[in-house]
């Protein structure tokens, strides 16, 4: 398996596409998994990554699927890893796991701060911010390919889009190979992130992440957990097929394939696609975006 930055060397300006998924819970959603992976890598993605249960709940999950894609799949893994609630011990154990499987490739995350206890405070020995664990993993693990979040409209723990953007410099400074972005449905916005982050000297490649809506209820969601602004003419659009789930689909369809063929024209390295464990919308833009002139 080849690391992520790497990969994107060779393309020489050529996109590259990959899709991440979450660690399912139950059997059922295992083979829900499994079905859509075996779909999914008929695209033939650069890599693949998974995500990692909120305070760890699902690390062992994330690797057993990681090395399931490497191995099952030829495809480039990436695991996700959040340090939030962890001693430097449980970080060193995790990384030594992912190490001995022949994950190359590391989503470094701080991870979200816990709800029900608004006086969390970090292990004495632990890690406060997402900078100091790819500090950490960049110095002691040097053979890891490093990748992190970025905001496109800000992270919500930030008071403003500068001590947003000096956030990130830190993180990237640190030793971060690449970035992928929250989900957005602007590109006007992701290209004044993209035109500020180059103007702060952070210059490592941007990989904007893609997650069509597939229902109205998703809007409320996106809205509030992620912060996620909807452009007035796609909930416009959405709106009058709300209570018509396959017109709605069809719609949103239409705009995440016009939305990735605009990124791709202003040069993106590349789209994340957040799969949510599902195949076929995914499947229906990549076909329609390899298939189609841009």
């Amino acid at each position: 398996m080849q690391k992520i930055i790497d990969i994107y060397k060779s393309r020489a300006g050529e996109p590259m596409y990959s899709f991440e998924f979450f660690p399912p819970k139950d059997e059922a959603g295992e083979e829900s998994l499994r079905a859509a992976l075996q779909s999914l890598a008929q695209m033939k993605p650069d890599f693949a990554s998974v995500t990692y249960g909120a305070g760890g709940s699902a690390q062992g999950r994330t690797s057993r699927w990681v090395t399931d894609i490497q191995r099952e799949h030829a495809i480039t893994g990436m695991a996700h890893f959040t340090c939030i609630g962890s001693s430097r011990a449980a970080v060193v154990n995790v990384l030594e796991d992912f190490k001995s499987n022949n994950i190359q490739n590391i989503m470094a995350l701080r991870g979200d701060l816990p709800r029900d206890n608004p006086d969390y405070r970090p292990p004495v020995d632990g890690f406060r911010f997402a900078n100091e664990l790819i500090e950490f993993i960049h110095s002691e693990y040097p053979g890891f390919c490093i990748g992190a979040a970025c905001y496109p409209e800000i992270h919500q723990e930030a008071p403003d889009a500068a001590t947003d953007i000096e956030n990130l410099k830190r993180k990237v400074d640190a030793g971060v190979d690449f970035l992928v972005t929250q989900l957005f449905f602007d590109n006007d916005r992701f290209l004044r992130f993209r035109d500020l982050c180059e103007r702060q000297g952070i210059r490592v490649p941007i990989i904007p992440g893609i997650m069509p809506i597939t229902a109205w209820s998703q809007i409320d969601r996106f809205t509030k957990m992620a912060a996620c602004n909807i452009p007035q003419e796609l909930q416009a659009a959405l709106s009058v097929v709300q209570n018509e789930p396959q017109e709605l689909r069809a719609t949103s369809l239409a705009y995440s394939i016009r939305q990735c063929r605009d990124l791709l024209r202003e040069g993106v390295p590349g789209l994340h696609f957040y799969t949510l464990n599902k195949s076929p919308v995914t499947i229906q833009i990549l076909t329609t975006l390899q298939e189609g002139a841009l």
